[in-house]
């Protein structure tokens, strides 16, 4: 029997290399953003296009490279950073392996022009695959300039895997503005197909993050500052007011690397303890500088995770760094004991006049002569969500309900459904008994059929009930617009404006009237009609929080994710007290839609308790 055991092509180790350290687009701009700022170069710029699928270009004005530097830096393990294994543990560039510039010329075309500032000439050189294809001389300005083209053209599996360009984008921004923020003291740009999305220039900590997600932050942000024989700490958190919904502004850096700690993470969330909802995440922005002797960076190819000898301090001393912060700014109103407490009257000068307070009264008013108020209206939608071509008849319903019923255990001739929104399942078109409905802690509707109880959750079934109502809008192109008396200007962070740039048709095809004043700056003239008294820049801030978690629903396509983010920013809280006629509308619209047992993210809407599970809680 012949050995087996071989070694690989060059080529075939470079791509399973290439892996590891280059995932998508986003990894080709961080590494050679990177490698940029350990040339130290002070003016880093990014050019992208088709979110990097065409072209990625970092150009810089560092140190440059000679000709022979140039060649040997696409070799595996070539590195100028460590000569010896010890060296590990002392790292401060960003880049030390010599994987990137390798794994990245494996799996696409990459041109790079380079030159040191002492020389006339620089060097122009063509890899594709691996493969050198020129190498010459060439005049070029000062620093380095890569361009990536047409990433993965050699690995068309991993290129398929890509998605969508709003989703590709958004990790590009992600990993930008992680570099940008580890370096205030660098200016960078970011570039996408011409329209520019970030010019941030050099200044102090709160600048950049000022200049990153937006002049709003500018009264929202905490200084946090301690300094330690263990850590150094510096940064900013969100002020407790302002914490959203979902994790969005938290990031962490140790000797200006961005890393994910959720240990870390749980000491700053503890420290907001008692100050936030458990529904909502602070925003924070912290800086940690560690010896580089007391941790270990070298335990991941992205080197986002990082090891910390003292991290029982670390979390100690962070938590307490929060929470002084936290109590230190604070802008919570103040008692001034030094204050006389007694009622302050004015009294008047001996030469100002009293004047006599006039008592008005309407002679002709006659309280009979009053007409009654008219009945509260219900604060669900004021008519039931268009039935779509296709959608299910009373006959289908029939026939699901025949299936379901064994699966689920209710029968909709139990379920209690307001005349107007009752469906013909019935043969002999009999409505629904009316059946008494509760609300108890103002989270679930109940009420009784034959063979037990019904539980339903409000929340998950208004936005199941929104849901199939927005993207019912999206498939017909039939929407309605309620149009401000004012339109109101709406100012997002550039990563934010760049996600609504390019999901304005989507947005417009619900009933935003909504317009780009600029890259990040958005004017609304008018939101959805069944959105009409909401604010529409919270509503579009709502909605861009919950766009951004529905990316994780890789099975829902960019329809199915804009109505499911609409309908989760404002569909009924918990907590919302319902009258008798909301909960009941609600309920009916619920057993119109197609799907009322399940929300579009997969989780239960509906619980039945069966007598039997009852009368065995009883022990009957």
């Amino acid at each position: 029997m012949s050995d087996i055991i071989k070694l690989l092509p060059d080529n075939v180790a470079n791509q399973i290399a290439a892996g590891e350290v280059i995932q998508r687009p986003a990894s080709v701009v961080k590494e050679l953003m990177e490698n940029s700022i350990d040339s130290g170069a002070s003016e880093i710029s990014a050019v992208i296009k088709d979110a990097g699928k065409t072209l990625i270009q970092i150009i810089d004005n560092g140190c440059g490279m000679s000709e022979t530097d140039a060649r040997m830096c696409f070799e595996r393990h070539a590195t100028s950073k460590i000569n010896t294994a010890d060296e590990l543990f002392f790292i401060k560039t960003k880049g030390f392996r010599g994987e990137a510039l390798a794994s990245i010329a494996a799996i696409a075309h990459v041109e790079m022009k380079t030159k040191r500032h002492a020389e006339e000439l620089g060097q122009k050189i063509i890899i594709k695959g691996t493969t050198l294809e020129s190498s010459e001389p060439i005049q070029t300005p000062a620093g380095t300039q890569f361009s990536v083209k047409n990433l993965f053209f050699n690995v068309p599996a991993r290129r398929n895997f890509l998605k969508s360009e709003p989703v590709e984008l958004k990790h590009i921004i992600d990993d930008f503005q992680r570099v940008a923020l580890a370096h205030e003291d660098i200016s960078f740009k970011l570039t996408h197909n011409d329209n520019e999305i970030f010019n941030l220039a050099a200044g102090g900590v709160k600048q950049r993050i000022v200049a990153v997600f937006g002049n709003k932050f500018n009264t929202r942000l905490l200084p946090v500052d301690e300094e330690t024989s263990v850590v150094n700490i510096k940064g900013f958190i969100g002020k407790p007011e302002h914490a959203r919904r979902t994790r969005g502004e938290q990031y962490f850096f140790v000797n200006d690397r961005f890393i994910k700690n959720h240990y870390l993470n749980h000491a700053v969330v503890s420290a907001f303890e008692g100050l936030i909802s458990k529904d909502t995440f602070p925003s924070y922005w912290i800086y940690l500088t560690v010896d580089p002797s007391r941790i270990d960076i070298n335990i991941h190819p992205t080197k986002t995770e990082i090891k910390f000898v003292d991290e029982k301090s670390i979390y100690a001393l962070l938590r307490s760094a929060v929470k002084r912060g936290i109590g230190k700014y604070s802008a919570s109103p103040s008692l001034d004991f030094n204050q006389e407490m007694s009622i302050n009257i004015p009294v008047p000068s001996d030469s100002q006049s009293l004047i006599e307070p006039e008592i008005k009264v309407d002679v002709h008013y006659n309280p009979f002569n009053e007409q009654p108020s008219a009945p509260r209206r219900s604060s669900f939608m004021t008519s039931a969500p268009p039935r779509r071509e296709g959608s299910t008849s009373s006959q289908d319903w029939k026939d699901l309900y025949r299936i379901t019923q064994d699966i689920h255990g209710i029968d909709r001739n139990e379920i209690a459904i307001p005349d107007q929104t009752s469906l013909d399942i019935n043969s002999k078109n009999e409505v629904s008994e009316e059946k008494p409905v509760f609300q108890i802690w103002g989270k679930y509707l109940v009420s009784t059929l034959k063979s037990g109880l019904i539980v339903i959750d409000q929340k998950r079934a208004h936005e199941r009930v929104l849901f199939e109502y927005y993207l019912d809008l999206l498939i017909n192109s039939n929407p309605t617009s309620q149009q401000s008396l004012f339109p109101e200007d709406v100012q997002l962070s550039a990563s934010d404006g760049a996600l609504i740039n390019s999901l304005l048709k989507e947005l417009r095809g619900v009933g935003f009237d909504i317009e780009a004043k600029s890259s990040d700056v958005f004017v609304i003239n008018g939101i959805p009609s069944e959105l009409a008294g909401v604010d529409g820049g919270k509503l579009l801030e709502n909605f861009l929080e919950q766009f951004k978690h529905s990316l994780n629903e890789k099975e829902l396509g960019q329809s199915e994710k804009v109505a499911l983010s609409l309908a989760k920013s404002s569909a009924i809280g918990y907590g919302r007290r319902l009258e008798n006629a909301e909960m009941k509308e609600l309920i009916g619209k619920l057993f119109s839609c197609e799907v009322p047992y399940y929300t579009a993210s997969g989780k239960s809407i509906i619980h039945n308790l069966t007598r039997e599970e009852l009368e065995q809680k009883f022990n009957f």
